[in-house]
């Protein structure tokens, strides 16, 4: 984890190319943020409501858990 200087507060940040990097979802390049416990939370689209993302696009894994690396894990 890494640390905002702004505001001190732990940020969870995925590693690419070697360098921390926001978690972003695989199929739609949007920022996905923690949820659940610190050693392996679950991430979601941020700003997600009513089955929109935060621009207001329909997304089929808008409400589904994703993992560090913006796969998510939907139903079959």
């Amino acid at each position: 984890m890494t640390t905002d200087r702004i505001f001190d507060q732990p940020s969870p940040h995925a590693v690419r190319s070697g360098r921390p990097a926001p978690v972003t979802c695989r199929a739609c390049g949007c920022r996905l943020e923690a949820a659940g416990i610190d050693e392996a939370p679950a991430w979601f689209h941020f700003g997600r409501m009513a089955g929109r993302d935060a621009r207001g696009c329909r997304i089929a894994c808008v409400d589904a858990p994703h993992d560090v690396e913006g796969h998510a894990e939907l139903a079959a």
